[in-house]
């Protein structure tokens, strides 16, 4: 819609840019909640925007959570959501292995949660591995430790149970040529509130490609299998879809590599310096990674949902 790359949306604009869209695809954590906080006015903002017939995702690479936990979640912080309404990594990376890998009725060597376990089962996927792997004899012994020869893939999501022997066993599975390698998401790190962070999935499947030699194809965000997960399911037109989130390299690089209209809130990772010097950069790919439009909150949504102007006439801090 707009000619410049991430305009501060207000007003007239922010009005016309919801009018162009038929369905909004939410990042959760840092858009419309904070660890177990939602953003001020963003229950509201869901509302209306069903209100005025838009249809709302929930596009999240935690692997930790099945759509009902998510639901649950978002119950207790005041979203009106149902479970078709969330696209998970835990459920998408089962849905990758049914629909793409033709894994349904068959077996994966799981690094990941129970909650992943539960997508898998939950589309006639078995599992083996959820849990602690115990050392296994000696060092000598473990290029020969036990493997279940149902086992047709390798699937890595967030596993707290993440250990040498796990990267051991995944090794040994990977080195049948025949061995699929899946892994939920690349994120290296999880951002927590007050500005630390803890390990992400991206780490564990590094370890693991390393290990094995061989590359994962992987799910989430910004890998478009995430958004054709729910195009496919519910005939959605990308050029009538807007994408928000909070980082540039997930959420704003799957819009772009969608064809989706872009909003990065600041409620979260990113800031807008970050998306300037992503625009001025050398690299292609980090220039996609600069949205459309950014907002200091989807709250800033609520007077163009409402029918009112914004009396912010700011100047865009980088069009």
């Amino acid at each position: 819609m707009a000619e410049s790359k991430c305009v501060r949306l207000s007003g007239d604009l922010a009005k016309k840019l919801l009018d162009s869209v038929d369905s909004v695809l939410f990042d959760c954590d840092g858009v419309i909640w904070r660890g177990d906080q939602a953003v001020p006015g963003a229950p509201r903002v869901i509302e209306l925007l069903k209100e005025a017939g838009k249809k709302v995702f929930f596009v999240t690479n935690n692997s930790s959570k099945t759509k009902k936990m998510y639901v649950d979640k978002m119950s207790t912080l005041g979203f009106d959501t149902k479970e078709d309404e969330v696209f998970g990594t835990a459920y998408c990376s089962a849905m990758y292995l049914k629909t793409v890998c033709q894994m349904q009725g068959k077996k994966v060597y799981l690094i990941g949660s129970d909650a992943m376990k539960q997508e898998l089962e939950a589309v006639g996927i078995q599992q083996t591995g959820v849990g602690p792997d115990h050392v296994f004899g000696k060092q000598g012994d473990w290029a020969n430790v036990p493997l279940d020869p149902d086992v047709k893939a390798v699937l890595v999501g967030f596993d707290p149970h993440f250990s040498y022997m796990k990267l051991n066993r995944a090794l040994q599975y990977l080195t049948r040529t025949d061995c699929l390698f899946v892994g939920t998401n690349k994120d290296t790190r999880l951002p927590l509130e007050g500005g630390t962070a803890v390990p992400g999935t991206g780490c564990l499947l590094l370890a693991v490609e390393t290990a094995a030699q061989r590359e994962a194809a992987t799910v989430g965000k910004p890998n478009r299998f995430m958004f054709d997960c729910v195009a496919s399911q519910y005939g959605l037109d990308a050029t009538r879809c807007l994408m928000v989130g909070d980082r540039l390299d997930t959420d704003i690089l799957l819009g772009a590599n969608c064809g989706l209209k872009t909003l990065l809130t600041l409620t979260g990772v990113n800031t807008v310096a970050d998306a300037q010097v992503n625009r001025q950069s050398d690299c292609a790919e980090r220039r996609r990674m600069v949205p459309d439009y950014y907002v200091d909150s989807i709250a800033d949504l609520l007077p163009a949902l409402q029918g009112r102007r914004y009396l912010d006439h700011r100047t865009p801090f980088c069009a």
